[in-house]
């Protein structure tokens, strides 16, 4: 772990007995959106700049714009240690100040505060994570994965993989391999990537990988005896650095890994040095720090010493990925303010999500508009559908190999809705009535 990453944990470290103080009247008197973090531990190398971006766009937005529609936001931290005991410790001590939405940046939390949204009634954003079936709204009427989901990014990697071997029908007799993170977070994947075998006739073994993932020897072992066509890896944290490097130590080509949004940020790959050329992974936004976005984030945040990561590390991968959670909750929440006023619950930021449509017009305005596609959002669709693009290393930087992919919406939407209708009866959910568009 870096020095960086020491300082900075020592300092989340103390947030362990509690969150970082923020008077609830000072809550009440601002938009309360908390960020649940882990600055420490196995996973800090991942979850650091995902907590950086998100700070420094509320930053931002205070200091650009005086807030979200000129009321000031109130940002608090957290630190869960990727833990779901601490991270649902964390919801209960911060659940009384009405926060506006959580960002619980953990399947297996996301998992646990499931049940404790509707009772709250405080809305759940777990953007691109989390359990795949809450994309259908009628169901989990709280929560949300957009703009895109796993299984739908699953189904965009196989595309991706066809396109190298000629095509799906290509794709008949191949062997891939899903290395997985053995939590929740890793199985997710599972059930899609089963049928998807099924359907083009590929085989498929899984390989767990257990907490946190600092001894892969004997999974990579298996690698190299089973000889794969491809691998899809699904780690997290430091998992997806002893990955890298275990990989290159059987010399398993690169740019045959095909891996999640999470395991492709630049702390995936400097450790394995020049090793981690050609490694791949999938994204919903494009990586770089050219955007109009980090050109606000220099003069209204930089500039004026309140940011929150050193200066260099801003554009990383996770960092944008941090940035783009932020804006989608400060959306949801400018669109309750706007139509509630200053003083929106819990309630009105889930209807704000529902009605979310970021256009591209309106991502350009964002400062994003280069960086990612457009998405809708609905009462019965919280997934939102996003394309998938894929990213590869060069040894110095990421570079886009794709062009956008879409997922097959005709495997995941069944299978998404066959889930939740399954949860809702073992849970003895209601599904509400949402409009047929």
């Amino acid at each position: 772990m870096t020095l960086r990453y020491l300082k900075i944990g020592a300092l989340a470290a103390a947030a362990l007995a509690g969150p970082w103080a923020v008077p609830s009247a000072l809550a009440q008197d601002g938009l309360y959106i908390p960020t649940f973090v882990y600055r420490t531990g196995a996973y800090a190398p991942s979850g650091i700049p995902i907590a950086d971006g998100f700070k420094d766009y509320f930053t931002l937005l205070n200091e650009r714009d005086g807030g979200i529609e000129g009321v000031k936001v109130v940002h608090e931290e957290c630190e869960t240690n990727y833990d779901t005991k601490v991270g649902v410790e964390c919801y209960e001590r911060l659940k009384s100040k009405n926060p506006l939405m959580i960002n619980p940046y953990s399947t297996g939390i996301t998992y646990a505060l499931i049940p404790k949204a509707p009772v709250d009634k405080i809305p759940i954003l777990s953007m691109g994570y989390g359990r795949t079936d809450a994309a259908v709204g009628s169901v989990h009427a709280w929560v949300f994965t957009a703009p895109t989901g796993y299984w739908s990014q699953s189904t965009a990697k196989i595309k991706y993989i066809a396109s190298k071997e000629g095509g799906l029908d290509k794709l008949k007799g191949k062997k891939i391999i899903n290395i997985y993170h053995n939590s929740p977070y890793g199985k997710e994947t599972i059930p899609v990537l089963d049928v998807l075998a099924k359907k083009y006739g590929f085989e498929v073994e899984h390989l767990a990988v257990d907490h946190p993932g600092q001894e892969q020897k004997a999974t990579w072992l298996k690698v190299r005896q089973a000889s794969p066509d491809w691998i899809i890896f699904r780690g997290w944290g430091v998992m997806n650095q002893v990955g890298v490097k275990e990989a290159a130590a059987i010399g398993f080509k690169m740019d045959r890994i095909v891996a999640v949004w999470w395991s492709g940020s630049e702390a995936d790959v400097l450790p394995a040095g020049d090793g981690a050329k050609g490694y791949i992974a999938a994204a919903f936004n494009a990586p770089g720090k050219n955007f109009k976005i980090h050109e606000d984030v220099k003069k209204f945040v930089y500039d004026k010493n309140k940011g929150s990561s050193p200066p260099d590390k801003v554009g990383e991968v996770l960092y944008n990925r941090g940035l783009i959670n932020a804006m989608i909750t400060a959306e949801a929440v400018r669109e309750a303010v706007k139509k509630h006023g200053k003083k929106p619950t819990g309630e009105h930021v889930r209807e704000g999500m529902e009605s979310l449509n970021l256009t591209a017009d309106r991502l350009d305005k964002l400062g994003f508009g280069k960086m990612m596609k457009p998405f809708k959002i609905s009462c019965n669709d919280h997934e939102g559908n996003g394309p998938v693009i894929f990213q590869q290393w060069d040894g110095k930087q990421w570079n886009i190999v794709s062009d956008w992919i879409e997922p097959m919406r005709d495997v995941v939407r069944p299978m998404v809705e066959e889930s939740a209708k399954k949860f809702a009866e073992e849970n003895k959910v209601t599904p509400r009535q949402c409009p047929s568009s």
